[in-house]
């Protein structure tokens, strides 16, 4: 250990002492370390447990990627295509592809009595990951969707549920648009809840034969193909690659194959969730700018009352920067102490928050009625190791206090 290490643990360590520096100053560092980072964390851990929620849900409703006719983004009902099953497993061999699945769509209406409401009926099958609608069912049961067989049983959202005043085993008549009037009578199997309005409002599953029936599509077509990644991160790599593989490819019917991804599919969901970084950025400036502060503060308020302390040493032989050395350790250690209870602060109130859902939200505003939170170890280490590099850096400029100190003026007034 050092003479300035040794030094400057004696200082932080001492009680009772005429070394011992004084309660107020130090509370007041070590707690504004500790509130700033503190809620960094939290921010943090919210902003990404919010976005990862919110993605979930998109994905949950769309896969990753689609990859679908040309013609369809833009299109009141989408455009058929071809996807048998040697263009699946082309599209499975892609790198970080993990699940593919079909789907077939048409835009409708569902009528009782005294109320209608628009939808998009979704035709599924037995490939489909149903985890995601499963975990979100708040009423009756999922049927077993199938491509060959016809069930006349639908799924609705909650939303579509109170609109018509439908409940499990209900039935309702459903009228189609795309080439003539259609009408099919549907009996409602179950009933899910995502609080993400976009999508409750509209999309209706059935069986994907139905609407491959209702749209008039020839054996084989159907609106696309939702591709599942191993991770989100890679998302820009594999649509590229997609991009490569079904490069001015056709189906049997002339029609273009053009994947896309989620982002570029509903831009103003992910723009919003982008503005939830500009508002992390500032509070972590806020904090940040906190946290130097009070600990400059303190720091100076310390140099200033080792006066005699600083004066001893050098009379003794200590160079300016031998001083500077001390406090700056000595700030170190400060620091240390408040970035651990800022820690344990913040990360306790994360992990409440994830198993108790204390807080909670409107579900019609923010799309979630608690709030969510991830704990991402990678940054909040770098949080913590940003949070200590800056506030040392700033807290070299007070250190060079310590040269104004000059040992016969102290002495003289002692």
């Amino acid at each position: 250990m050092s003479l300035a290490t040794a030094i400057a643990r004696r200082l932080y360590g001492q009680s009772g002492s005429q070394h011992r520096v004084s309660r107020l100053p130090v509370s007041v560092a070590v707690w504004g370390i500790a509130v700033g980072l503190m809620v960094m964390v939290v921010s943090v851990c919210v902003m990404l447990g919010f976005k990862r929620e919110i993605r979930l849900k998109v994905e949950g409703f769309a896969g990753d990627i689609e990859l679908l006719n040309g013609e369809s983004v833009y299109a009141a009902n989408a455009s058929p295509i071809v996807v048998d099953s040697t263009v699946v497993q082309m599209l499975a061999a892609v790198p970080g592809v993990e699940h593919v699945q079909r789907f077939a769509s048409i835009g409708g209406m569902l009528k009782t009595d005294d109320a209608f409401q628009g939808i998009m009926l979704k035709g599924i099958a037995e490939d489909y990951d149903t985890a995601f609608l499963a975990r979100h069912v708040v009423a009756g049961c999922l049927p077993r969707f199938s491509a060959d067989s016809l069930s006349q049983q639908i799924v609705v959202s909650r939303l579509v549920a109170d609109a018509l005043h439908l409940s499990v085993g209900d039935r309702v008549y459903a009228y189609f648009f795309a080439q003539a009037v259609r009408a099919r009578r549907y009996t409602v199997a179950a009933v899910y809840e995502t609080h993400l309005r976009e999508f409750d409002s509209r999309v209706v599953y059935t069986d994907m034969p139905a609407v491959q029936q209702l749209a008039g599509w020839a054996p084989g077509q159907c609106a696309g193909a939702e591709l599942r990644l191993t991770s989100f991160d890679d998302i820009g790599q594999v649509l590229a690659d997609v991009h490569a593989l079904m490069h001015q490819s056709r189906d049997a019917y002339g029609a273009v194959y053009v994947p896309y991804s989620i982002v570029e599919l509903y831009p103003g969901l992910f723009s919003w969730l982008d503005v939830l970084d500009t508002n992390v950025y500032v509070i972590l400036v806020l904090m940040l700018l906190l946290s130097i502060f009070t600990m400059t503060a303190g720091l100076l308020i310390i140099i200033l009352e080792r006066t005699r302390f600083i004066a001893i040493m050098k009379s003794i032989g200590a160079t300016n920067a031998q001083l500077r050395s001390i406090f700056l350790r000595l700030a170190a250690m400060l620091v240390g102490r408040g970035m651990l209870w800022g820690n344990v602060l913040g990360i306790g109130l994360c992990l409440l928050q994830a198993h108790l859902h204390l807080v909670r939200l409107d579900a019609a505003t923010y799309y979630l009625d608690s709030v969510p939170v991830a704990l991402p170890w990678p940054v909040i280490i770098l949080i913590n190791a940003a949070t200590l590099l800056i506030t040392l850096m700033a807290l070299i400029v007070p250190t060079h206090l310590v040269a104004r100190v000059h040992p016969a003026r102290v002495m003289r007034f002692e």
